[in-house]
């Protein structure tokens, strides 16, 4: 088995949450039994075994506060539509002992927009094709749609008391840009409302851990930047807390006391831990190696748990104070891969645009995959990811460019795409080509364009406005007809579709066919790869079918792979088989020539 084969199939392990008031109960999501499902870990027995079972896969769940439920979201397609599950914390899928019950009766399936879970509370967010939902359910009672809108909205979290419930909300208009409602769980009635104005958003993070404390955690970006800010609900009054660092700070948590906060410092695509003291506003960068973090928190001892990888490191769920794993799945580890190099160019506009590349171990120029990241509203950081590790053991350069759009370099560059998406995205990969090819890293002549998702659109925009540029093709899951892809998306998809790109496709049916790729499906010359899932929701099959058919009737060259599930495969052998797919193409495609 070649090492890229390996590193998709060693288990992989997710970071873990802990039950509120009995904390050595802990639900963690892993792929070592094939595909990504939720198991029950007991840290006083050690005991951990499965609890969902789904065959599409699930990647999480939580826990009831009391540790004796077990929580994740069931769709039986992969389509993202369904109704939250609970099973008992002892419940064994592998023995056939799970017995999942829907969590809340009388709450219609749908999309979910958030859950928050209190022991005699929960409240959660469902969409479904006509608007958004709150249901509030209390202990022994039927659960209560307590507010329906046709603007978006996100639920969570939930005070200590469990008096409080928040929840983002878009009915000035803008998913983009969110404002935060708190409302009482007992009677519906609006508490408290926060909002910055148009073009600044708002997230609510979390209640402070202590009984009668009414202070929640908001994510503001006043400074242009993302910052903590500090509400106290009951007064309304509001602090922002200053932290004197470059990059966007977000909040993992709190610290038990509610004395302090843990901090998520991301600057050019590396995170660092730090503890912000709320009395004095000192501030603690914490020891840890470099990389990206994917989950931490601060458990009842006061020790910080996080998860971090780097593109070299597979990643590792671990102790702040011991330095040890906390968690580790069970099976062979993956190889280690080649580093990361942080990477800085300018694009046509005169900004400068920052990524990484990860080169083989010999010399260049090399054939090349730009990889370009989904979202738009993410970013390709110093992670572990296996599929650039697969190209480099192939012999290919990989570049990795974050974007105009991209997150973790402000607000300003985050919202460029405004009113402007697909063609600024194209322009930045195009010239970090170029830079890569003045550095001699890359081969032009052999230059693949690659993404998932979002990057997956960028990819097969890319190939239709650049056709000189791309040897080959690569895209995932792709939005490829954006008008049809609009009709047949989910609703938050929708919504935040409408902010993209400022109004829907009859409000701008000029823009959104400016903006698609299939628009240019007659300029492609490049060979092409696609794989899509028959259930997405978020870029549905339909109107990928539309790209595809319309390439063939020009007698381009173009692969489908088709796989029974949705956005993405939780299944291991999907995976690798979707890996061994773009590989095999590539090999294929750079042997025949242009």
């Amino acid at each position: 088995m070649e090492d890229w084969e390996r590193r998709f199939r060693a288990p992989q392990i997710g970071f873990p949450s802990w039950a509120r008031d009995a904390p050595d109960r802990l639900a963690v999501a892993t792929d070592e039994g094939g595909s990504w499902q939720v198991h029950a870990w007991d840290r006083a027995s050690g005991h951990r075994g499965a609890v969902s079972d789904e065959p599409i896969g699930v990647m999480g769940g939580d826990l009831t506060p009391d540790g004796e439920g077990v929580v994740w979201f069931h769709d039986v397609t992969g389509d993202e539509r369904g109704h939250w599950l609970v099973a008992p914390f002892d419940a064994d899928a592998d023995a056939g002992t799970a017995t999942p019950g829907k969590l809340l009766d009388g709450v219609p399936d749908g999309w979910s927009e958030g859950l928050a879970l209190g022991r005699d509370v929960v409240a959660l967010g469902v969409a479904d094709g006509e608007g958004f939902d709150v249901w509030i359910a209390r202990r022994a009672a039927a659960p209560i749609r307590v507010h329906r809108h046709v603007e978006y909205l996100h639920v969570g979290p939930l005070s200590r008391d469990e008096t409080l419930v928040a929840y983002g909300h878009a009915e000035h208009g803008d998913v983009v840009h969110l404002a935060v409602r708190v409302i009482d769980s007992r009677t519906a009635e609006t508490v408290g409302e926060q909002w910055d104005g148009r073009g600044l958003g708002l997230t609510p993070v979390a209640f402070s851990p202590v009984t009668g404390d009414p202070r929640l955690v908001l994510q503001h970006e006043r400074s242009g930047l993302e910052r903590p800010a500090m509400w106290n609900v009951a007064t309304n009054e509001r602090v922002d807390l200053e932290v004197g660092l470059p990059g966007d700070v977000t909040v993992a948590g709190w610290y038990p006391d509610a004395g302090a906060l843990l901090l998520v410092h991301g600057y050019e695509g590396r995170d660092q831990l730090h503890r912000l003291d709320l009395a004095d506003g000192a501030l603690v960068a914490l020891t840890h190696p470099p990389g990206t973090l994917a989950g931490a928190g601060v458990r009842p001892d006061g020790d910080v748990w996080y998860r971090l990888s780097s593109g070299a490191v597979p990643p590792a769920v671990r102790s702040l104070a011991t330095g040890a794993d906390v968690v580790a799945p069970v099976g062979q580890p993956a190889p280690g891969g080649r580093p990361y190099e942080s990477w800085w160019f300018t694009n046509p506009n005169g900004d400068r645009v920052h990524g990484f590349f990860v080169e083989p171990d010999r010399p260049g120029p090399h054939p090349v995959v730009m990889l370009v990241h989904g979202g738009p509203t993410w970013a390709y950081t110093d992670m572990f990811q296996p599929d650039v590790q697969a190209f480099v053991d192939r012999g290919f350069a990989v570049g990795v460019v974050n974007y105009r759009g991209s997150t973790g370099y402000g607000v300003r560059w985050r919202d460029s795409l405004l009113g402007n998406p697909g063609f600024p995205e194209c322009e930045d990969v195009a010239a970090g080509l170029d830079d890569l090819v003045a550095r001699r890293v890359a081969d032009p002549a052999r230059a693949v364009l690659a993404g998932r998702s979002w990057g997956g659109y960028v990819t097969l925009l890319g190939l239709g406005l650049q056709p000189d540029r791309w040897a080959l093709g690569l895209a995932g899951v792709p939005v490829a007809d954006y008008p049809a892809a609009y009709e047949d998306e989910a609703p938050g998809l929708q919504a935040y579709d409408r902010s993209l790109f400022g109004g829907s496709p009859e409000e701008l049916p000029d823009l959104y066919r400016e903006r698609s790729p299939l628009t240019y499906v007659d300029r492609v010359r490049a060979p092409v790869f696609i794989w899509a899932g028959d259930n997405d929701s978020r870029c549905p099959i339909r109107q990928i079918l539309n790209y595809v058919d319309a390439l063939r009737e020009r007698g381009r060259d173009v692969e489908l792979y088709r796989y029974d599930a949705g956005h993405g495969a939780m299944v291991v052998e999907e995976k690798v088989a979707q890996m061994r797919r773009q590989l095999d193409f590539l090999d294929r495609g750079l042997q025949q020539g242009r």
